[in-house]
């Protein structure tokens, strides 16, 4: 018997496929696929003498393949002599593997001569994905009819090992979580493309942050998909391809999804652009990141710079603290004061006289903190501000964080435009709510987004000591209960700073912030151009009320 060894590669990707066999070349235009089929010399198989010029084996096998590639199960099956049960059996391996592409190729199939049956063979080549292909070689079988060739029916045409009622199916990690909250909420899913949003009632939690997320849980999961046998109740009967280990564990984020649908809430309810950042002070993890739409979609509240307003008057009067003020040293708080060639102005130019340092701090008193930071070494404020985390650096795994940036200044001028939180002095809301996780823990907080998964501390800080900061946390309560942050007083023990920046490019406009926190939660906000820190408040206190 003479036999031909043809060489068969069928691509769904392609539109046009071309059949060339012993002087016949057929031609036809496809939904999808490329069928090339010649010897493997190179020279062309014997033509197929069959009944009234039938298609033979060869042909016969193409056809099939060709079918069966392109996902055609129905045409694939009429190439059988059982096309109701191939139908059904090919449809149900081909969507329980879920291929992206699929190929085959004859490896033998002879000529049939004077026989009335032939035996030969083909591989196919499975792509799952990216760099995962599964190939094998199967048996077919061909028998002479008198309507022409077909090829017997039988289970092992999809798989050597399957049998009749079973099914090839991928086991993969798809629609399984890929990254859990602190509370085993999922915040991503395994989808075909990837780790991708979990949509809770159509909202989704946490989006500035679901990127590095999504590339942080592809690097760090191993790919798990592999293929099993399945029996027609589900049963897995054994595993053809790949390992049998489970699906890959999901990472687990510090995010909690209460916290940051609350804290995403708080800040869709402004419509100036908003953002809030919240820390938990004793481990430093981080609890939600969130900006509206008004924000835009780069993630500012993490490294955007801004002037930071009073909020940074935490770090100045830290730096009188340890300069040897105390909380009750009494000071003049004017409504203005001239200070070198600057003349600084409270807000409203409200004027209190002479109060006690911590009442200048509840209320504001711009004048009486520009003369503590002018009378302050040259290095004093970048001193204070390293010692809250401002210039500290910290490579956290799928973000990117900026805290600010504060250096030291020789002119006195320019140190009392940053002792206010204005002139070269700059923070990203996250940066600030780390200022103010740093005062409610009474000790330097290292940020993190996961467990299992450490912050790299490039650059790291020594808070100021414990006493300096629970005096800070006594004044920053009574910017609560009687100074500029009263319409908080209804949220329980919240402490904080008020802020309002103006901006460099127009003094008319100015950010508002309110940076604080209440127990083991703290927070920043910033409302862009709002003028005055009472959209933040406002802001703060939905945040509180819904968390």
């Amino acid at each position: 018997m003479s036999q031909a060894r043809m060489g068969v590669r069928v691509s769904t990707r392609a539109k046009r496929w071309v059949l060339g066999i012993a002087g016949l070349s057929v031609v036809a235009i496809v939904a999808a696929g490329i069928l090339v089929l010649r010897g493997e010399s190179g020279s062309e198989a014997p033509a197929e003498q069959g009944t009234a010029n039938l298609p033979g084996p060869a042909e016969v096998v193409a056809g099939y393949l060709e079918a069966f590639a392109e996902g055609d199960v129905r045409r694939a099956a009429s190439h059988t002599d059982d096309p109701a049960t191939a139908s059904a059996m090919l449809a149900d391996s081909r969507s329980g593997v879920a291929a992206t592409t699929i190929e085959a190729y004859p490896v033998d199939v002879p000529a049939a001569g004077g026989a009335d049956t032939v035996e030969g063979s083909f591989r196919i080549k499975w792509t799952l994905g990216p760099g995962r292909v599964w190939q094998y070689e199967n048996p077919v079988r061909l028998d002479r009819a008198a309507g022409g060739w077909t090829v017997r029916w039988s289970p092992t045409l999809i798989h050597p090992r399957l049998a009749e009622g079973q099914h090839l199916a991928a086991r993969s990690r798809i629609g399984s979580p890929a990254v859990l909250d602190r509370d085993g909420t999922p915040l991503l899913v395994w989808r075909q493309d990837g780790a991708k949003a979990a949509e809770d009632s159509g909202e989704v939690t946490a989006p500035l942050l679901l990127d590095g997320m999504s590339r942080l849980a592809a690097e760090q999961a191993a790919d798990s998909r592999s293929v099993a046998i399945v029996a027609a109740d589900g049963t897995e009967v054994r595993t053809v391809h790949g390992d049998e280990a489970a699906q890959a564990e999901p990472l687990t984020a510090t995010v909690s999804a209460a916290t940051q649908r609350a804290a995403q809430g708080a800040v869709d309810s402004a419509g100036a652009p908003t953002m809030l950042v919240a820390i938990q002070p004793s481990t430093g993890d981080i609890l939600a990141v969130a900006q509206n739409a008004a924000a835009g979609d780069t993630p500012n509240a993490l490294s955007g710079l801004y002037a930071p307003g009073s909020t940074f008057k935490v770090a100045t009067v830290a730096a009188a603290l340890q300069g040897g003020v105390s909380a009750d040293t009494v000071l003049p708080c004017p409504g203005s004061a001239r200070i070198g060639t600057r003349t600084i102005p409270n807000d409203g130019e409200f004027d209190l006289g002479e109060v006690p340092l911590h009442e200048a701090f509840a209320y504001s008193c711009n004048t009486t903190f520009a003369r503590l930071a002018a009378d302050l070494p040259a290095d004093g404020l970048e001193r204070a501000a390293t010692r809250f985390g401002l210039n500290a650096d910290f490579a956290i795994p799928g973000i990117t964080t900026e805290a600010g940036k504060v250096v030291a200044a020789a002119d006195p001028v320019q140190r009392l435009e940053d002792g206010i939180g204005q002139g070269r002095v700059q923070a990203s809301p996250f940066g600030v709510a780390l200022m103010a996780a740093t005062v409610a823990a009474g000790e330097a907080v290292t940020p993190r987004l996961w467990r299992g998964q450490d912050t790299t501390v490039n650059t790291g800080y020594q808070a100021p000591p414990a006493a300096v900061l629970r005096t800070i946390g006594g004044m920053m309560r009574e910017v609560v209960t009687t100074g500029t942050g009263t319409a908080l007083r209804g949220f329980g023990e919240v402490r904080g700073k008020t802020g309002t920046a103006q901006l460099a490019r127009d003094r008319n406009q100015a950010h508002g912030w309110f940076a604080g926190y209440q127990g083991d939660l703290a927070f920043a906000v910033m409302v862009s151009g709002a003028g005055t820190s009472d959209p933040a408040l406002d802001v703060t206190g939905t945040f509180l009320r819904n968390r």
